[in-house]
Formats: C-alpha cells, structure tokens, sequence
C-alpha cells in the first residue's frame, strides 16, 4: 500500500516544533519553515535554505504541501475576475476578484459544495463534497492577490468568505486560514478588511465570538420575517431570528456585526 505523506500545511505550529525536536532539530526550525511556506509561497522543501540539508531531506521523507491551482480566469464586462481553482482530488471551487473604485475586493469558498440548499444560492443545488483545508482557503487569496498585483499593480484590499460553502460550518480551517492570512508569518493583511458571511449558525457564532475574533461577521438573513425566512432558508428551522439576535445580542462592542438581505 502507498505510504501518503501528511501535507505539512495541516500540521499547528507545536505539532511543527515537536517533529523537529523528536529528529534533533531545534524547535526553531519550525517558525522559518511555517514563513516559508505561507509568507514566502515556497514549495519545495529544497529551496528552504536556511534550513540545514539534512532538516531539508528530513521535511521530504515526511511531507508533502498540497495546493490549489487557478485552471482558467474569465473577466466580466464589468471587470469583475471570476476564477476556477482547481483541488487535488480534480474537484473545483469558486473565487472573485472585485474591482470598485479603490477597493479591490476578494470573494473567496470555504467547502467543496455546501449542505444548506438555500434557494438563492447556486453552490446549494450541490451536495457538500468535504471542507477546504485552511491551506486551500489560503491559496485563493494568495494567487488572486498575486493576480491583482499584475493586473492593477495593487494588492488586493478586502477579504470576504462568501463564495462556495458555508464558513462557519468549517470553523477550525477558516480560522486557521484567518490567522495566517492576518499573521506575521503570512500575508500580514487586517482583520478588519476581512468579512466572514454566514446565514447564522447561532452556537458558532457564539463560539467564534468568544475567540475574541480579529475579523468582521455579515449575517445573510433575507428576510426579516421566520415563516418567510424558513422557506428560502432551510437552516432557519433550528437558527431562528430570535436565536440569531440572542446569539449576537452583546457582541457588538468587540466585534463589527452587520446584516444584509436581498
């Protein structure tokens, strides 16, 4: 049987520490490979070359970093950038770039498919396939910003997790994206340009809220009205209005909440 190495972007960064200190490597290692890997973009282990040849060789025989691929781009009248990215198992999600007036805006998937059938939503016709790993959700603002930096010769501005799936349905990963899309050791962008759209998982909002989160909450709820609500929004059967206001009632001195509705 084929021995499948772990993609070494899965991995915390104590779980990085621990593999190089059980190998005789200092704990060290770790942080300039992580700065490799997502600061940097770098892909082979080989061009890490503050790294010892030996730690080198060490990361290969253990590891593997999957990533996503852009398989085609196609620009709308309006400049809008839609691009098809494509996964390692030959599924594809969705990201957007938005270009208006100073702002260039990504729309970025957090699932392969989603499993909330709204009726508005295209992605919900689908069965939910799996979670993208935070490295995937990574990988679609790190290219499209690659492609805003050609392209306009500006970074991109804003973030927002509105594209294929439903964020808070896979919390771990898209936080852990957040983190490193914010944090030194990656883009180093503001949380306060990143905007997680969710039709409102209550309990996980509440969850998220007490992580003291570094990013702003748009709750979709298209209606004002439960009965309404309910037949264009399935999950409102178990996350009704009322649960939605308690869940955020609170929230808002630490944390910009807003809600849109079509």
């Amino acid at each position: 049987m084929k021995n499948v190495k772990e993609d070494i972007r899965n991995l915390k960064r104590e779980d990085l520490e621990l593999f190089f200190e059980k190998n005789n490597s200092p704990k060290f290692r770790a942080h300039q490979v992580l700065e490799w890997i997502w600061r940097h973009y770098e892909f082979d282990f080989n061009q890490m070359t503050n790294l010892a040849i030996q730690e080198r060789n060490l990361l290969k025989k253990n590891f593997c970093i999957n990533r996503l691929r852009i398989s085609r781009y196609k620009t709308s009248l309006d400049g809008t950038v839609k691009f098809l990215f494509e996964l390692e198992n030959n599924k594809v999600v969705e990201g957007v770039l938005i270009p208006h007036m100073n702002r260039l805006t990504v729309c970025i998937s957090s699932q392969v498919g989603c499993s909330l059938s709204c009726d508005f939503c295209a992605t919900g016709k689908l069965k939910l396939y799996r979670n993208l790993t935070a490295g995937e959700i990574y990988d679609q603002v790190f290219l499209i910003n690659q492609y805003a930096i050609k392209k306009f010769q500006k970074p991109i501005t804003n973030i927002v997790f509105m594209g294929m799936g439903e964020p808070l349905l896979n919390f771990k990963n898209v936080l852990t994206s957040i983190s490193y899309i914010t944090g030194p050791d990656g883009m180093g962008m503001s949380g306060k340009r990143i905007t997680l759209s969710t039709v409102g998982i209550a309990k996980m909002i509440r969850r998220a809220a007490d992580m003291k989160p570094n990013f702003n909450l748009a709750i979709s709820l298209h209606s004002a009205n439960d009965k309404t609500r309910t037949t264009i929004m399935a999950i409102n059967k178990t996350n009704n209005l009322d649960g939605l206001i308690y869940s955020t009632t609170g929230l808002h001195k630490d944390w910009h909440i807003h809600s849109h509705q079509n």
